[in-house]
């Protein structure tokens, strides 16, 4: 007769697999489950994890991309304002750039 184990029991098992350091037969021992039955559960959860790491990967390197453009706006933003303020001293003569260290007035 083939028993069906409850999920609980299951998830037990696997998260007993992942995360700790013994063998499919201990476990089978430790449950009275077959340790083939075993592996195939635990073969089974990561393949249903890997679409879900993957997605968040690829959710990732959107994050990145966005980030990289968004850089390279902040960088050329900086660029304008700098060379606005070389040709405001060079037409005015006046330097606009905060002296660090002065005191204030």
């Amino acid at each position: 007769m083939i028993r069906k184990e409850p999920v609980a029991n299951k998830q037990q098992i696997i998260s007993d697999y992942l995360t700790g350091d013994q063998t499919f037969d201990a476990l089978s021992v430790k449950y009275g489950v077959k340790a083939r039955t075993i592996q195939t559960w635990v073969r089974a959860f990561r393949l249903k994890q890997l679409p879900a790491v993957a997605s968040s990967v690829n959710h990732g390197q959107d994050d990145v991309r966005m980030l990289k453009k968004q850089l390279r706006e902040a960088e050329l933003k900086n660029e304008l304002l700098e060379e606005m303020l070389r040709l405001s001293q060079e037409h005015t003569g006046i330097d606009l750039r905060k002296k660090f260290g002065a005191r204030q007035s």
